[in-house]
């Protein structure tokens, strides 16, 4: 589609058919649907050296922004999103609400009306996969939108994520071996006499749902008090279980291994649709929740960066960046299919097949997300017996971990010892995991799912496992973790707060001693952890 010399490109949006999908048709053009168009800050955040919320300070010495007074800083400017709201109603385009504080507009309207808003050419495509109603190429904005609009999210609604949990293959139902997350949290010596009172854990969900009999079943079988559980819709996504073998097993797992762990917590599930629009609309409203106000958000959905746009990518990662403002961690699996990141099994249930190069998973591979790698676990008499890389098929299940191709080294990395990356040029990147916990199915998470007491690993119970953590040391500590891998790389580092995990590899990477590109630093001493933070 032509441009007119009054539009320019907008930087980062392109995007390419999925593999093998074909063009199946143009969409109707009374169709109707919603975008997000996020706009930029009123100011920038202050550069991490200048920033000690950024740096390895103790979190009783960190200076944090409340919500609001984040809002009033780096929020939008109202005369940025008056600009936004006046070219959508030029373009027949409804606004359907604005947002300050998430820079964020939401427009509705139809397939006609973004086509020509936004230079789009919308159409369906089909694959083996199934039909998802999309775009290629770039999109563009008016010439004096040019630096106010930052991305477009919502014209393609493609899958945007995969859930990063996995079942025994052996069996579905509890087996030797496994563990419940109390009982893991006694083997990483999570601290004594704290239970989470007073905080709140935030859970993204791009799909699926939870029962209540199924929790209350759970945490009174565990001995436990039942958690208090809410949930958040955004863009019309909602609580939807279905059976267990879908993504209810996700979303049980997220909210029994976090809720076990800090039971007097409040869990906080945002649910939303599996598009890029949802996903950065859910995080966005977790960081920016007012009423719920969560210390820590935890994330199990991810995919390979090759998979997202680069506006998505700098879009999550800058509202990563906000959330480091205002003192709230942000825990994200690694992936389940090893250094490469493409289970051979999922593609080809989309007529694909993997490339053969190691790819890092997003959202974790953003250097301001506490990236969770896996393990496996053997114990004996109450202790941990042995622990080494989760690795039981270095492309179906093993943990994710390596560099990015997208992301420069962090400063906090500079003294890690990050690998270049194992593809050709050997890339030198944002090394990945930061951190890790029990993630192999064999020695994996009892937990209950649409009636069914199962066992259910991944790296999907390694970023829960960790919110619970973080939860349980907020209560401790005089302010919160907030943004912890400054500290994890710096005076934490050598303080006896990892187990540091030398064995096995992840497929192109291999663990070592101190940091590595399977485990991090290793599992939590929740104990020493603590400590070293200053509880």
């Amino acid at each position: 589609m032509s441009q007119s010399p009054k539009r320019v490109t907008l930087p980062g949006s392109e995007k390419h058919a999925l593999p093998g999908a074909l063009a199946a048709g143009p969409i109707a053009p009374e169709e109707r649907f919603e975008v997000t168009v996020r706009v930029r800050r009123k100011a920038p955040l202050p550069a991490p050296g200048a920033a000690n919320y950024a740096q390895d300070v103790p979190p009783a010495e960190r200076n944090y922004l409340s919500r609001d007074a984040y809002a009033h800083a780096h929020g939008s400017d109202p005369a940025d999103i008056a600009k936004v709201e006046a070219f959508a109603r030029a373009h027949n385009l409804v606004v359907v609400e604005a947002s300050a504080p998430r820079r964020s507009v939401f427009l509705s309207g139809t397939v006609a009306a973004f086509e020509a808003a936004f230079g789009a050419k919308i159409a369906h495509y089909e694959h083996d996969g199934g039909t998802y109603r999309g775009r290629t190429g770039s999109l563009s904005v008016p010439a004096d939108l040019a630096d106010v609009v930052e991305g477009v999210f919502g014209i393609d609604d493609r899958p945007a994520a995969k859930p990063h949990f996995q079942r025994p293959r052996a069996t579905p139902h509890a087996a030797d071996g496994s563990f419940t997350p109390p009982q893991l949290a006694g083997l990483y010596d999570f601290p004594a006499g704290l239970n989470g009172t007073g905080q709140c854990i935030g859970i993204i969900e791009l799909g699926g749902g939870f029962r209540t009999a199924d929790l209350r079943a759970y945490f009174t079988g565990l001995g436990l008090p039942v958690p208090t559980v809410r949930t958040v819709r955004v863009d019309g996504g909602r609580n939807s279980p279905s059976n267990a073998n879908s993504a209810d097993g996700e979303v049980m797992l997220d909210i029994e291994v976090a809720a076990a762990v800090a039971p007097k917590a409040t869990i906080v599930v945002y649910f939303t649709t599996n598009t890029d629009k949802g996903f950065l609309d859910a995080i966005t409203a977790a960081v920016h929740d007012a009423t719920n106000k969560p210390s820590v958000i935890s994330i199990s959905w991810g995919n390979p960066e090759k998979n997202w746009t680069a506006q998505s990518l700098s879009s999550f990662d800058q509202a990563f960046q906000g959330a480091a403002r205002m003192g709230v961690t942000i825990c994200c699996a690694a992936g389940d299919a090893g250094s490469g990141d493409e289970n051979p099994d999922d593609l080809a249930q989309a007529g694909a097949t993997p490339d053969g190069r190691a790819h890092a998973d997003f959202p974790a591979s953003s250097p301001n997300a506490l990236a969770c790698g896996g393990t496996k676990v053997t114990a004996a008499g109450g202790a941990i017996a042995a622990e080494v890389v989760w690795n039981e098929d270095p492309t179906r299940s093993a943990t994710g971990g390596g560099v990015s191709d997208v992301f420069p080294p962090p400063s906090y990395q500079s003294a890690a010892h990050v690998p270049p990356s194992a593809n050709p040029g050997g890339r030198v990147g944002r090394g990945l995991p930061d951190v890790a916990g029990d993630a192999d199915p064999a020695s994996g998470y009892q937990v209950r799912v649409d009636g069914q007491n199962l066992v259910i690993g991944g790296t999907s119970a390694v970023a829960p496992l960790w919110a619970g953590l973080i939860a349980l040391m907020n209560q401790r500590l005089p302010r919160p973790v907030g943004f912890l891998n400054p500290l994890l790389y710096g005076s934490v580092a050598g303080k006896g707060a990892f187990r540091d995990i030398t064995a096995g590899n992840n497929g192109a990477y291999s663990a070592s001693a101190g940091w590595d590109a399977c485990t991090g630093w290793g599992t939590p001493d929740g104990a020493k952890l603590l400590k070293a933070l200053g509880g």
